[in-house]
C-alpha cells in the first residue's frame, strides 16, 4: 500500500492568529475542501468529556471544523454513541446534558450535538465489515450512519485498555452502539483474584451489568455470564485485584475497533483530525484526568486515519516522559521493566500495535505515511 500523506502543524502561533484559524489552515491545506459537502449531512465524531474531566477537546476545535463544513454548503453536526459503563453518558438525556456542561452547544460550537445511538443506546445499523475477521457486522449509531460525509475530530491521549487512544478509537469504539460496545469487548471477562480484594466495593459502583456481587466474607465476584467484559472494574480497582483472564483480550479490543473504523468509514468520504495535547495516561471516558505523561505535540490531518495514528504514535513515542506523572512514576520505580515504548511503559498490559497492524490488514489505511508540516 502506498504512503498515506499527514499534515502536521505544532502548537505554536504567531500574534493574530488563534489555534482554531490554524487548525482550519491544517484541515485546508491537507485537502478537506476536496470532499463534496454542498447540500450533505456531515457527522463530526468527538468525544465530549466525561463529567469531572478536563482534558477532552475544547469546544473551540469543533467549531473550527464546523465552520469548514459550513463553508463548503454542508451540514454539520457533533455526534458520539451512549457508553456501556455507567457515567453521566449512558443515556441520551444525561449525554446531551454532559456535553451541554462541558461547553458544547449550538452557540460554542455552530451547530447541532446528537447521540447518536438514540435515547437507549439502541439506535443502530448493522453495517458490514470490509474484509471483517472477527466482525462480520458492527452494530453502529443510526445517526452516525445517515451522514453522508464523516469526519473524526480525535483527543489523542493514553488509554488503559487500547494504549492509546487514537482516531481508530474514537470512531470503532465510540461509533458502536451499546450493543457494538458489547461485541467489542466480549472477548474479555475478568476475575477477582480473592486474596488481593479489600473488600472497597468500589468496582460494584464501576459496574454496568450487575455481574459483581459479594460472599460472606465480602469478597468481590464477577458471575461472567453478566458481564459484558468492559473492563470498567479493572480501572477501578486500586490493588490490582481484578484481572483479565483472557490474556489476548485487549489485543482482540483492538482488532474489533479496527473492524468497527472500517465499518464506519467504507463507501462514502471521511476525514480525520487528530490533536496531540493534554495527553493523559487513561481514556477521557474517566471522571478525571491526571497529569498529562508528555508533552503537547500538536494537530495532525489525513485522509487515513490508520497514517493517522502512526504518526501519532511516532511522535508521542519520540516525546520525553512529563516529570510527576504516571509513565514517569512507573519508570522511576524500583524494579520496573523498561519498555521503552511511553504507552507499555504507563499501562503496560496493553497491545497497541496490533491494532494498527490489524487496521492495515483489512484495508482501512497505511502504517506508512509521509509528514507534510505546515
Amino acid at each position: 500500500m502506498a504512503k498515506s500523506k499527514v499534515f502536521f502543524t505544532d502548537f505554536r502561533t504567531g500574534i493574530g492568529i488563534s489555534l482554531p484559524q490554524k487548525l482550519k489552515l491544517l484541515c485546508t491545506r491537507a485537502g478537506m475542501g476536496s470532499i463534496t459537502m454542498d447540500g450533505r449531512f456531515v457527522a463530526i465524531k468527538m468525544h465530549f468529556g466525561e463529567l469531572g474531566n478536563l482534558a477532552f477537546l475544547r469546544p473551540n476545535y469543533a467549531r473550527a471544523v464546523a465552520e469548514l463544513v459550513k463553508e463548503a454548503g454542508g451540514k454539520p453536526f457533533l455526534t458520539d454513541c451512549n457508553t456501556l459503563y455507567p457515567g453521566s453518558r449512558k443515556n441520551a438525556l444525561e449525554h446531551l446534558d454532559c456535553a451541554e456542561i462541558n461547553g458544547f452547544n449550538t452557540i460554542t460550537t455552530g451547530c447541532h450535538v446528537l447521540i447518536a445511538d438514540g435515547l437507549r443506546g439502541t439506535d443502530e445499523v448493522a453495517v458490514p465489515v470490509p474484509n471483517g475477521v472477527y466482525c462480520k457486522e458492527a452494530y453502529i449509531g443510526t445517526a452516525i450512519m445517515d451522514a453522508d460525509v464523516f469526519v473524526s475530530l480525535t483527543h489523542f491521549k493514553g488509554h488503559e485498555e487500547a494504549g492509546f487512544g487514537g482516531a481508530i478509537k474514537n470512531i470503532g469504539m465510540g461509533c458502536g452502539s451499546r450493543a457494538g460496545k458489547m461485541q467489542q469487548h466480549k472477548e474479555g471477562k475478568p476475575s477477582v483474584d480473592q486474596n488481593r480484594c479489600r473488600s472497597c466495593r468500589r468496582c460494584a459502583r464501576e459496574c454496568g451489568s450487575d455481574a459483581i456481587t459479594y460472599g460472606a466474607d465480602g469478597k468481590a465476584f464477577i458471575d461472567p455470564e453478566i458481564c459484558k467484559g468492559c473492563g470498567r472494574c479493572i480501572g477501578a480497582c486500586a490493588f490490582d485485584a481484578i484481572s483479565n483472564d483472557n490474556e489476548n483480550a485487549f489485543e482482540m479490543l483492538g482488532r474489533k475497533m479496527a473492524e468497527y473504523a472500517a465499518a464506519v468509514c467504507a463507501g462514502r468520504p471521511h476525514f480525520h483530525i487528530s490533536l496531540v495535547q493534554d495527553i493523559s495516561p487513561n481514556c477521557d471516558c474517566h471522571g478525571e484526568n491526571d497529569a498529562p505523561i508528555l508533552p503537547d505535540v500538536g494537530m495532525f490531518a489525513s485522509f487515513d486515519p490508520v497514517a493517522l495514528d502512526q504518526a501519532c504514535v511516532d511522535a508521542c513515542l519520540a516525546s520525553d516522559p512529563l516529570p510527576n506523572s504516571q509513565l514517569s512514576d512507573n519508570l522511576n520505580s524500583e524494579g520496573w521493566h523498561h519498555h521503552h515504548d511511553h504507552f507499555l511503559d504507563s499501562n503496560p498490559n496493553v497491545h497497541w500495535k496490533e491494532t494498527l497492524e490489524h487496521a492495515e490488514a483489512i484495508g482501512l489505511g497505511s502504517r506508512e505515511y509521509e509528514l507534510v508540516r505546515m
